[in-house]
């Protein structure tokens, strides 16, 4: 495990952000301090290693990308070279080939927005609108060309805007969010023109967080901040109904496990925040297993699937928070390691599966280093990262898996660790 470049020097960091699996390559955003945030690859610990993509945006301000999106062997984005807005760009992972794909003023997703841009039948789909505001903002599609990127259609025609959002695909079709009016509406699409309307609420309601699990699409939509209700759709507006509501914190951490949608929920449940799971069913919605008895819960966290089982950050109030691991039944939920003994707890946390492996951090002593475990106690152990302390965001990409950590002398940087999973060589690293 190394460094791969002090991209800044001194203890500021590179302010890296968002990072995406390439063909070979990680593409990633940084600011190096001389040319503002721009976009960066890297080829890990083989090749030609990490390099300034292109200076989209001569200066120390940068182009701000964003919003990165993997479509074949491409990647888009969003970025402002300072002359044309924040508008689509493309790379294929060299210099020559990052470039601007098409004068179109693309919105850039917040957190809770979810996804405006999304790959779906080898193009790019995506929310935009034309310069000038002579159209509203509309569903637009992108394969990488001048020529081959178009709006849809105008949803909402004239200069009001349809403002497509939180895209998602599901069963072989495109799932997104459009506003007609005073109305939100959920709709199912197959990428042209037309579209299934599946479920209406008024305006100042929010359906986000969209997980596909066992043949349904889960999504939740909130009438009024924190209080948000669980729902499920079959693609049809028939088989479109809620299924639970949750007051308090939103349910998060969605993630499919053996055909059914597990999350952590219900802060201001009598039990707390705990695991819960759902099967598509008002019966089959239900929680997991009281983890932490008692109104505090154990506010599982970081939910992540490695082979038949799912591993998450728990706190049960006797060891502290630590890696629990879970069969999907109530019994088969279980602490999986006491990594620090006593009521502290490691509090682990950018808990991955990446290829058998389980790769996380946690605190034993030094502040949160980086681990990894093969999903048994005896496999479980710390990794060598010399000062490096706090690993986030896990990634494979080609031989490596990538994460951020900082020091003292450097701050937040970019590491590598290389990586052969068992079914590529003999014996299986790290």
């Amino acid at each position: 495990m190394r460094r791969l470049a002090d991209l800044r020097p001194g203890p500021e960091g590179a302010a890296i952000q968002e990072r995406l699996h390439g063909d070979g390559l990680l593409f990633f955003t940084a600011d190096d301090g001389q040319h503002g945030a721009e976009l960066w690859a890297s080829s890990g610990t083989q090749g030609e290693g990490t390099r300034l993509l292109r200076d989209i945006a001569p200066g120390p301000e940068g182009s701000d990308p964003t919003d990165l999106t993997r479509v074949g062997d491409r990647v888009f984005f969003i970025a402002d070279d300072g002359v044309n807005g924040r508008a689509l760009w493309t790379s294929d992972g060299t210099s020559e080939g990052t470039s601007l794909v098409k004068r179109v003023l693309p919105v850039s997703a917040s957190l809770e927005d979810g996804q405006t841009l999304i790959a779906y039948q080898g193009r790019l789909y995506f929310s935009a609108a034309t310069p000038g505001g002579a159209r509203g903002n509309e569903l637009w599609t992108s394969d990488g060309t001048d020529v081959g990127t178009y709006e849809v259609a105008d949803l909402v025609p004239g200069e009001d805007s349809a403002f497509p959002r939180r895209f998602a695909v599901h069963d072989g079709s495109l799932y997104f969010v459009i506003s007609v009016g005073n109305e939100n509406w959920l709709v199912r699409s197959k990428g042209g023109a037309a579209f299934t309307p599946l479920l209406k609420v008024f305006e100042d309601t929010v359906i986000f967080r969209m997980k596909s699990a066992g043949g349904r699409l889960f999504f939740l939509v909130d009438p009024d901040e924190g209080e948000a209700t669980l729902h499920v759709t079959d693609g049809t507006a028939e088989g479109t109904r809620s299924l639970r509501f949750f007051p308090g914190q939103y349910p998060h951490d969605l993630v499919a496990f053996q055909g059914r949608l597990y999350f952590s929920a219900g802060e201001a449940a009598p039990e707390g925040e705990e695991l819960w799971v759902s099967d598509g069913t008002v019966s089959g919605t239900r929680r997991v297993k009281d983890v932490r008895p008692g109104a505090e819960g154990s506010a599982p966290a970081f939910l992540s699937v490695l082979g038949d089982h799912l591993y998450f950050a728990a706190d049960d109030g006797r060891h502290g928070r630590e890696l629990w691991v879970s069969d999907g039944t109530s019994r088969g939920t279980k602490l999986f390691a006491d990594l620090a003994p006593g009521t502290a707890g490691a509090s682990p946390t950018e808990v991955t599966a990446i290829q058998g492996w389980l790769f996380f951090s946690a605190m034993t002593g030094h502040g949160g280093e980086p681990w990894v475990s093969n999903g048994t106690e005896s496999g479980t152990r710390k990794l060598d990262a010399g000062t490096a302390r706090e690993p986030r965001a896990f990634i494979r990409s080609g031989w490596d898996v990538f994460f951020t950590a900082e020091d003292a002398a450097s701050g937040r940087e970019l590491y590598a660790l290389p990586f052969r999973p068992a079914s590529e060589c003999d014996h299986a690293m790290p």
